[in-house]
């Protein structure tokens, strides 16, 4: 499959959305919190505070990125293009123009705590959780350009 990575558009509110409830539905131990409108409205605000990137495969969204500077709000892959590079590709753009990066990642996300230490991401933080919408466990993660 061929993708490639664009900024995001107004329009790609709506789909974005339904990555993030499609992710939400499939994992388990992730409460359902929010509606679809509320998740398009968290990428409609997303698409105007943070800097997005999608990757597209023609009219397809299989993945994006929100940060702004070197903290990673949001990382979301399309199930079905996991594993072809998607993540790695998008995190690798942040790397080329930060010295650090930070993200959260829940405790219980083991897929993404190995994709993460792969990228070579350490734990810098745990938290019970108390202080998130899902309140479930997380932690902080960090890479630094000089390990």
């Amino acid at each position: 499959m061929r993708w490639e990575v664009t900024d995001a558009l107004p329009g790609d509110a709506a789909p974005l959305a339904r990555l993030i409830g499609e992710w939400v539905r499939e994992t388990g131990w992730m409460p359902v919190l929010h509606t679809g409108k509320e998740n398009e409205a968290f990428v409609a605000g997303l698409l105007e505070t943070h800097v997005l990137r999608v990757a597209r495969s023609g009219p397809d969204r299989l993945g994006f990125l929100a940060r702004q500077r070197g903290r990673v709000q949001a990382l979301h892959v399309a199930a079905g293009a996991r594993g072809l590079g998607i993540g790695r590709a998008l995190i690798d753009e942040v790397k080329a123009s930060e010295t650090e990066i930070s993200l959260w990642v829940f405790q219980a996300n083991s897929r993404a705590i190995a994709f993460y230490r792969r990228e070579g991401f350490t734990l810098a933080d745990k938290t019970d959780g108390a202080a998130n919408d899902e309140r479930l466990p997380d932690s902080r993660m960090i890479w630094s350009r000089t390990g």
